[in-house]
């Protein structure tokens, strides 16, 4: 992995900087952290903005719609635009950094004509269907049912935790359609249009009072046969790429946000008289030492996910495992500069460490990473 950059990358650089400092000042005031439909569509209008510039899709392949762009690109992208305060992905999450590319690895040249461009375009919004509420950490456990009636996949049951699912035009959808199958062998990957009949989408409010999950209820929901990505009792291995990108590179961005909120806390310390503590300031630098490191993994993960033809392996648990405990980590200190007024949900940083609290669960629990950096990194035997 070479680390230095090239002129050409940091000609790249320069032009996003240029970019992003003349169309920032441009965007409308972000809404309200409740209102989703206005997220949505503040979050789709910088997609589109970034579609039109060409950064959308950035580090996609070519012939998925994306730029093809180099892993230290990408990198380059992510930084410029967290320092420069751009918006986030928001409501795009899953369609962007997850459904997207593994329909890019694994559907068929016509599911990604058809799902990949309005994505990328900031034109639709995908929720993801996979927890269930007795198949969560045991993601394999999964009830709901699908059975195959003609050219239709007939499925009923419950999803909860499903990411943005009031605002959805599509939900990346595991169902079971082999019950007699061992559990990870008879689990299919569908595609379902969030306007079909039999859907009820119940929001649920988070610890932080965000309304970003919700239970969804399907009762006899027809879903094409044509909307399968990979084969029928495929989906656990299709699950493990999606699964792999959410660990493997989904996160990436966030690292670099962590890394400014560790300088603000820091000048925050010094304003506010709690830098004198020698015990905070210890904790401040091993911290920065702490994320300095993810992002050289980070940077070491994208690179291996180039060579294996795009896909982030096993190292992306790695990742995942120690940015959880490193951000929940982050957000406690922010609490120690903050002291009483940690309490006030109005003050940076209050909301951020209550929402630090899902990362140890969200994207596989961290019980779930240390089993599969043991035995898929460190070849150790599977536990009974």
């Amino acid at each position: 992995m070479d680390l230095t950059y090239t002129p050409e990358e940091e000609e790249f650089r320069a032009r996003l900087r240029e970019w992003l400092a003349a169309v920032l000042p441009t965007l409308p005031p972000k809404p309200p952290p409740d209102d989703w439909p206005a997220r949505r569509a503040y979050d789709l209008g910088w997609q589109r903005m970034l579609y039109d510039a060409g950064y959308a899709g950035l580090h996609w392949p070519v012939d998925a719609g994306g730029r093809g762009a180099t892993p230290t690109q990408h990198l380059i992208f992510l930084e410029e635009t967290e320092r420069a305060g751009a918006p986030y992905v928001g409501a795009g999450f899953v369609g962007l950094l997850h459904a997207g590319p593994t329909i890019a690895a694994e559907g068929t040249a016509e599911q990604r004509a058809r799902w990949l461009p309005p994505i990328l375009s900031g034109e639709q919004v995908w929720c993801q269907g996979f927890s269930e509420p007795d198949a969560g950490s045991d993601l394999a456990a999964l009830r709901t049912r699908a059975r195959r009636d003609g050219d239709d996949y007939v499925v009923s049951g419950s999803k909860i935790w499903t990411s943005h699912a009031e605002v959805a035009d599509w939900c990346e959808l595991l169902v079971r359609t082999d019950p007699s199958a061992p559990k990870h062998r008879g689990i299919t990957w569908l595609a379902m249009p969030m306007d079909a009949p039999g859907i009820t989408v119940r929001p649920l409010k988070t610890l932080a009072g965000s309304a970003e999950f919700a239970e969804v209820f399907l009762d006899e929901v027809r879903v094409p046969v044509g909307h399968r990505v990979g084969a029928e009792n495929d989906g656990w291995r299709v699950t493990m790429v999606t699964l792999s990108f959410e660990r493997g590179t989904a996160f990436v961005g966030e690292v670099v946000a962590c890394r400014r909120v560790l300088g603000e806390l820091a000048r925050e310390a010094r304003k506010n008289g709690r830098w004198d503590d020698p015990a905070l300031r210890r904790r401040l630098g091993r911290l920065n030492a702490e994320f300095r490191a993810l992002w050289r993994l980070t940077q070491w993960n994208v690179s291996e996910a180039e060579r294996s033809g795009g896909v982030p392996g096993a190292g992306g648990s790695v990742f995942k495992l120690r940015y959880s405990h490193a951000r929940q980590e982050l957000y406690d200190a922010a609490a120690d500069v903050l002291g009483a007024q940690a309490l006030d949900l109005d003050r940076p940083w209050v909301l951020d460490r209550l929402s630090s609290l899902s990362y140890t669960i969200a994207a596989g629990t961290s019980q779930i990473q240390r089993n599969i950096v043991a035995e898929r990194i460190l070849g150790l035997p599977k536990g009974r």
